[in-house]
């Protein structure tokens, strides 16, 4: 078979590479995350992406579009039903208690890795994409509720998104109330069954709740109309809403209550919530979340109250691109490039870049490989993005010292002693210099 006629292997569809021009961008995201955890007081835990699919059809809801359209789900070898997880709760929620994290103890724990739902892919919405997420477990008042709203407000302070997102805010109350209020809204679903869609027809026997949350405009008048859940909450769920409501306003995070919030996982009870963003065009929700207290017991454990989020890297990556805010010196390149001049300073410059690279930790340095000539070499140094290259040649070697060229500044090229080309360096690269 002649090489034109293999067929080239591509990714999967929705299943994208991270290159190394969008590499820059998550990792400064990334970063900022893990620092807010640790000043938050929450511990990474790190869980296998492929799970039992009874793990997500116990705690997902078995009638959720989530588990019965959009989970890989296979068999292995042992004829075990396996999933791609399709989201990182359940997976915590399992590792927690398989590992006796929730014995009469609290936690707080976070999370970040692919998650995996098969649906049509679009701009911010891929088959596999990627989450980060915090879930607390153990605390049952709303302080903890705040806390983590607050935990996610302060990072879209600190990414300067605040004033691009808003937080939705809802109450689904207890089992009992939610019960109650399901019938109270199929019954007015019903007197509106020629207004619903195809979809909604189906969910008003299985999950009427999700009706609530159709984008379909020909619907909007009548869900707008609809029996609200918060005018149906039990007592002890209104007042965790007023006190969570109460300490978010202490704490100055503007909020809108939107009573046709009420999240596309079975598991959820009491607060739920959401920050949302017009930038993006129909992909609005970046962050979501809430209360979920009854999901440990459900996979078997004790009753354990729970909280959480999750968000979604590849959509707010996407958000700061649009809105221009990730900062150029954190889209990576180099500082310096070392070049030698001709292949017998090839070793002198191997020497001095390992040296720079022990004297300062922080520097920034590609050294020049693949030889060429002296022209070819400054091209690639300029396409680099470094500031300044670092030359060696004849006469810098005989002279223990180094030419330093500045690529970026019209600069005049100069000579320094090796033994303070450090020094030199520091000071050049200083904020400011």
């Amino acid at each position: 078979m002649s090489k034109s006629a293999v067929k080239k292997i591509q990714a999967i569809r929705g299943m994208n590479d991270l290159l190394p021009s969008d590499s820059p961008r998550w990792q400064f995201f990334e970063a900022k995350v893990r620092q807010l955890m640790l000043r938050y007081g929450f511990n990474e835990i790190r869980t296998p992406i492929v799970e039992q699919t009874a793990l997500f059809a116990r705690s997902i809801g078995e009638v959720t579009d989530i588990v019965e359209k959009e989970m890989y789900t296979f068999d292995d070898r042992n004829s075990e039903s396996l999933t791609l997880r399709p989201e990182g709760t359940a997976s915590c929620v399992r590792a927690a208690m398989e590992h006796g994290l929730l014995y009469n103890q609290t936690q707080r724990l976070w999370y970040q890795g692919p998650m995996f739902r098969y649906e049509r892919p679009q701009k911010g919405r891929y088959r596999q994409f990627h989450q980060i997420g915090v879930e607390a477990f153990g605390f049952d008042g709303p302080d903890i509720d705040a806390e983590v709203i607050l935990l996610s407000a302060r990072l879209w302070k600190e990414l300067g998104l605040m004033e691009h997102v808003t937080l939705e805010l809802n109450s689904l109350g207890s089992s009992e109330a939610r019960a109650a209020y399901r019938d109270t809204l199929v019954a007015y679903f019903e007197q509106h069954h020629d207004v619903l869609d195809e979809d909604s027809k189906r969910r008003l026997t299985s999950n009427p709740l999700r009706i609530l949350d159709s984008k379909n405009p020909a619907m909007a008048e009548m869900l707008d109309a609809a029996p609200q859940l918060m005018d149906h909450l039990d007592v002890e769920s209104r007042e965790h809403f007023e006190q969570l409501t109460k300490m978010l306003e202490a704490a100055g995070i503007d909020y809108v209550i939107n009573p046709r919030l009420v999240r596309g996982l079975d598991y959820y009870c009491r607060t739920v919530f959401e920050w949302t963003t017009t930038a993006l065009g129909s992909q609005g929700t970046v962050c979501a979340g809430g209360r979920y207290d009854g999901l440990v017991e459900q996979l078997g454990g004790k009753p354990t109250p729970a909280v959480g989020f999750a968000m979604g890297i590849e959509r707010l990556i996407l958000l700061l691109d649009t809105l221009e805010l990730i900062p150029q010196d954190a889209l990576g390149g180099c500082d310096v490039y070392v070049l030698p001049m001709d292949d017998n300073a090839t070793t002198a410059a191997i020497t001095l870049a390992e040296n720079l690279r022990g004297e300062l930790p922080e520097l920034q340095l590609q050294l020049h490989c693949g030889g060429g000539s002296f022209k070819s070499r400054i091209k690639k140094a300029d396409k680099s993005t470094a500031s300044m290259a670092i030359l060696l040649g004849e006469d810098e070697i005989a002279q223990q010292s180094a030419t330093l060229k500045f690529l970026r500044d019209d600069r005049e090229q100069q000579r320094v002693p090796l033994a303070q080309l450090g020094s030199t360096l520091r000071e050049l690269l200083a904020p400011g210099a």
